[in-house]
């Protein structure tokens, strides 16, 4: 059997470093290129979601509970006892208003979660099938219910049926207004005139992305951007940050107030920034390999030139600090490359054992990459679009139901924020690179098993040097914190894990003063070895406020005491203002 062009790419990209617009991988075979071709064409109807995979999920499901008749007598017999709150109100959020207390709304509330708790018990506890196959269908059953919510509906919702009389008819009619602007938009062919988004009024360089500084280096790859300091002296150690390219890096430089750059350089750290250029189908061949050796190393290089020297501390966010931990393990193996020195490593809401990435493992398995692939190999690239529409399925609830009947059904539509702004302005993975990200570090888990290799070489996590600052997020459906904590026991290297408030991006924009926001901490060092994620939940200390300060000062413990004159910025010779020019790549 002959590889896949996915395949023959994963292994090339090991030795070789990729090429925009090259291929160094073998040519598809004719009966290859047909595969292709028609997966592709199924992927584009089906959004990239393999129908032979669900068929498959479904048809384990079922078959196993026909010959399951204890369980059928146990969903046959359940009490249909509705979920209710210790004050008797319905456990939902979606019915807490008084308005679904009111006949027959109530009733359609009960209805439907006693619809929902029966497909609960359906699909899960079923002797004999594969976990992943009974997740996929608990999974799909959970988004096809809270499609058909009461909520959803004006004749079953009384709170939109209230607005509506409220209003004299008003809110429907913002409603459909509200609908007609985002159809228009979205079908809209290129340079024809249509409303602009609520969030467009936050631009890079304008009204975010303000934090002032000056690209020092730029390659096909990615810009550096050094920031001006804001201090008088700072500390030896510059800090150099690796954001995710499958967003704009501006998430770290929002406004003002919430800009954990300005943060920094505030408080006398000399800053570094990688801006990710925005490819397209010529860069199709980019492997995680030319993210590594042209991204990561690449600005090592510039950092330590620019700062004499000085160990660097590095950060990575999401994907950033993936790769980061993939260059920290290859720069601290006895053998492996030199690029400077870390003197830290803070990884921030990113994996590194992906044996357990929560619901977004529902989409990696074989059938699923297979589609996936195909969908790629035809564009080039995964389009920023299409990975929004797959976040956003894993919190359909919250960010497509729940909003369309806000927008759509009560004509409200939220106050635009800079970060619902940055959120709109996605981006696109290399086919190359991002088949190679889920096949060996999402499906094989090569990474955290000691096959992942940089320069035909494979390395281990236990050879990252330096003390490890590790964030995750209580409610990241990106990346799960329990699945981010199982780097302590992947590194023996002492790790200073803090748990924050919020999401993935929110809990990481957490700026001091920020509103409802805490973390708990507890340092290695109190203690003790080895601890479970729960035993640590359990033991550690809730702290209401940002973690900044917190990992600021962890930086500063880990800096040399002395400070020193603030480097010259890019040593005298720069290539223009931040925020540069790849951030404003469409």
């Amino acid at each position: 059997m002959n590889p896949t062009p996915s395949t023959t790419a994963e292994k090339s990209s090991r030795t070789t470093p990729g090429r925009a617009g090259k291929s160094d991988a073998p040519a598809a075979t004719a009966s290859q290129t047909l595969d292709l071709f028609v997966q592709s064409q199924m992927a584009k109807l089906t959004g990239g979601v393999s129908p032979i995979g669900m068929g498959l999920a479904f048809m384990d499901w079922a078959c196993h509970l026909a010959t399951a008749p204890g369980k059928q007598m146990e969903l046959l017999m359940q009490t249909y006892a509705v979920p209710v709150t210790a004050d008797g109100k319905l456990a939902d959020g979606r019915f807490s208003g008084p308005d679904w207390q009111l006949w027959p709304y109530q009733q359609y509330a009960q209805n439907f979660l006693q619809c929902q708790q029966f497909w609960e018990q359906a699909t899960t506890g079923i002797r004999g099938v594969a976990p992943h196959h009974s997740q996929v269908v608990n999974f799909t059953a959970r988004q096809l219910l809270d499609m058909l919510a009461p909520s959803n509906f004006l004749a079953t919702n009384p709170e939109v049926q209230r607005a509506a009389v409220e209003s004299g008819g008003r809110s429907l009619a913002d409603g459909t207004l509200n609908w007609r602007k985002d159809v228009c938009r979205k079908l809209a062919p290129p340079g024809m005139a249509v409303p602009e988004p609520a969030d467009a009024s936050y631009r890079p360089g304008v009204e975010v992305a303000l934090t002032p500084g000056v690209v020092v280096f730029r390659n096909e790859l990615m810009e550096l951007i050094q920031y001006q300091p804001q201090t008088p002296t700072v500390y030896r150690e510059p800090v150099l940050i690796m954001p995710s390219w499958i967003m704009k890096y501006y998430i770290l430089d929002l406004s003002p107030e919430n800009s954990m750059v300005r943060y920094l350089v505030e408080q006398g750290h000399t800053v570094f920034m990688v801006s990710w250029h925005n490819p397209g189908a010529a860069e199709r061949n980019l492997g995680m390999d030319d993210y590594l050796q042209r991204g990561l190393y690449a600005a090592l290089d510039q950092v330590t030139a620019i700062c004499q020297q000085a160990p660097v501390h590095t950060v990575g966010y999401c994907l950033g600090g993936t790769l980061l931990a993939i260059g920290a393990a290859a720069l601290g193996a006895p053998s492996g490359p030199k690029h400077g020195t870390l003197a830290s490593v803070t990884l921030l809401a990113a994996q590194t054992d992906f044996s357990e990435p929560g619901e977004l493992g529902l989409f990696i398995d074989d059938s699923e990459l297979a589609f996936l692939d195909a969908l790629m190999w035809k564009q080039g690239y995964l389009d920023g679009d299409q990975m929004a529409a797959s976040f956003q399925l894993l919190h359909a609830r919250d960010l497509v139901w729940s909003r369309m009947m806000r927008e759509y059904l009560l004509g409200q539509r939220s106050a635009p924020n800079d970060l619902m702004a940055w959120n709109a302005d996605a981006t696109r993975l290399p086919f190359r690179m991002h088949s190679e990200y889920l096949h060996g570090l999402f499906l094989r888990n090569d990474l955290a098993e000691g096959r992942y290799q940089v320069g035909g070489q494979p390395i281990a996590l236990a050879d990252m040097a330096g003390p490890l600052f590790v964030v995750g997020t209580e409610r990241d459906h990106v990346s799960p914190w329990r699945s981010v904590y199982k780097l302590h026991l992947l590194s023996p290297a002492t790790i200073d894990f803090v748990l924050a408030s919020g999401g993935h991006n929110a809990g990481i924009v957490s700026e001091p003063g920020h509103a409802h926001r805490s973390y708990r901490r507890l340092a290695d060092g109190a203690g003790g070895g080895y601890r479970s994620p729960d035993q640590w939940l359990a033991q550690s200390e809730l702290v209401e406020g940002s973690w900044w300060p917190c990992w600021q000062q962890w930086l500063a413990q880990h800096s040399t005491s002395k400070r020193v004159k603030p480097p010259v910025l890019g040593q005298g010779q720069t290539l223009g203002a931040a925020p540069g020019h790849f951030v404003l790549d469409a």
